[in-house]
């Protein structure tokens, strides 16, 4: 058992050393003239290479806001930082989707209710109904009641996250 979780380790550092490797190289084509750091616009370029969009001018603005006022742009490490940040955000939001494409086994784009208690029921059999339902309709953003669009799901999602890990928690402290 040692060993499986010693290779999963060694992969997922492997992994980490990969994508930084590619952010760097990125970091560096979009350097122009080696000045050792990205302007706006380098960011901008360096983000549809990595991530394949443009970031908007909302989100160009936010993060030229946030880096050190003593220099003209994105220093490597900075740099690095926010990659990793968006790369923890572009993974949450897949899963968020395939967790969505899961529950919507009709793909008519919303879930029910009765979707919801179904797969619940499934994943988290010991989650009451009642958190499962008090969740659906706190997110209710359109106010149409019984189904739910992919953006609403995320806080939906977290609440119960929330409150099947405070279930985890207080069961294992009966067992012992």
């Amino acid at each position: 058992m040692f060993a499986a979780d010693s290779s999963a380790l060694c992969a997922r550092r492997e992994a980490r050393l990969s994508e930084r490797r590619k952010w760097v190289k990125v970091f560096e084509a979009c350097d122009e003239d080696n000045k050792g750091y990205l302007s706006r616009e380098d960011f901008k370029v360096a983000v549809v290479m990595l991530f394949g969009y443009k970031p908007s001018k909302i989100e160009a603005d936010s993060v030229m806001s946030a880096i050190n006022s003593n220099t003209s742009g994105i220093c490597l490490e900075e740099f690095i930082k926010l990659m990793e940040k968006k790369k923890a955000a572009q993974l949450y939001q897949n899963e968020v989707r395939q967790i969505f494409t899961a529950f919507d086994r009709q793909y008519r784009g919303f879930l029910t209710l009765e979707d919801f208690k179904k797969a619940f029921r499934q994943v988290a059999p010991r989650l009451p109904d009642r958190i499962v339902l008090e969740a659906f309709r706190h997110y209710d953003n359109d106010n149409w009641e019984n189904t739910k669009a992919l953006d609403e799901l995320i806080p939906v999602l977290k609440k119960l996250t929330f409150h099947l890990e405070r279930q985890v928690r207080y069961s294992d402290k009966n067992i012992i």
